[in-house]
């Protein structure tokens, strides 16, 4: 479903009415703590990761850059839930890697057959959902309900508080997806839902915008001063990427496949921030697949 149809059916209220007695009853009960809150007192705020080829040198003012490896993400499986945590989460807990910027969540979930995540509640956070396989059913607060499959991106602006259900719409196969939060640049915004589908999107030898902060560009927007691109290159491609505004990084996240960003080598699943930085190479090693994050590195 693109934008415009999916928007035009909220609109009609086709779907307003579908979103389960849980939600309705869950509103009721308000956290104790908000997300925001809570994400906020643990990252401290800017708290820049350490840069891995200068950090003992304190007055080195050119690119700097992190690394972290897949086999270094935190890990929890609850059986119906395998997830892995580039940045600090649930159980997992690591001072260094609390945040890249104003990206604080990027796990990479792995939900079984008819399992999922229950309704439970959100405020001031910029929420994305990227399915990778599978077909992953949301119902939300607002009323809406939709099942996003590959190739479509979902976001919500949690803004004033929002409850949420995701679960795997199916009962014989896997559903996969990352789940992004970004702290906002505006607090208690009115909650809202977009989603995109990239079905007929060319994105080979290509990076393609699918989040920005504008409702007039390409892809969903969002209220923070990011911009998010995929690629699926071929093995021998070049690509340079230009970071959009000044005072931002930008996180790689590969997905499939083996590419070198400045000359670092990475591998699946690897993630990679650079800042300080206006531009990166990115060179194909082998087919691959690649989510680049442009996003600033402060709050404010």
């Amino acid at each position: 479903m693109d934008r415009k149809k999916f928007l035009k059916k909220a609109a009609l209220g086709t779907i307003a009415t579908i979103a389960g007695s849980k939600i309705a009853n869950a509103k009721d009960e308000m956290p104790s703590k908000s997300t925001y809150d809570k994400l906020m007192d643990q990252v401290g705020f800017n708290h820049l990761p350490a840069d891995s080829n200068h950090e003992n040198n304190n007055n080195y003012k050119m690119k700097k850059s992190v690394l972290h490896k897949a086999n270094t993400r935190g890990h929890a499986n609850h059986g119906w839930l395998n997830t892995h945590h580039s940045f600090s989460f649930a159980n997992y807990y690591n001072p260094e890697r609390m945040n890249f910027g104003v990206l604080r969540v990027l796990n990479d979930d792995v939900v079984a057959s008819g399992r999922g995540f229950n309704t439970h509640p959100h405020d001031n956070m910029e929420i994305i959902s990227i399915p990778l396989s599978g077909d992953l059913e949301h119902k939300d607060s607002m009323g809406n309900v939709a099942v996003i499959k590959e190739g479509d991106v979902q976001v919500m602006s949690a803004g004033t508080g929002i409850y949420h259900s995701e679960k795997n719409k199916n009962t014989d196969k896997e559903v996969r997806f990352l789940q992004i939060w970004m702290f906002p640049n505006q607090k208690n915004v009115t909650p809202r839902y977009d989603q995109i589908t990239l079905e007929n999107k060319d994105i080979n030898n290509q990076l393609y915008q699918i989040l920005s902060p504008s409702q007039e560009d390409e892809g969903v927007w969002v209220h923070q001063n990011a911009w998010f691109h995929m690629g699926q290159l071929e093995a021998g491609c070049e690509e340079t990427y230009t970071i959009k505004r000044s005072g931002n990084g930008v996180y790689a996240f590969i997905l499939e496949g083996d590419v070198k960003i400045d000359g670092q080598e990475l591998n699946r699943r690897d993630g990679y921030g650079v800042w300080d930085a206006d531009s990166i190479t990115i060179s194909a090693s082998s087919n691959a697949k690649i989510l680049l994050m442009d996003i600033p590195m402060s709050l404010s």
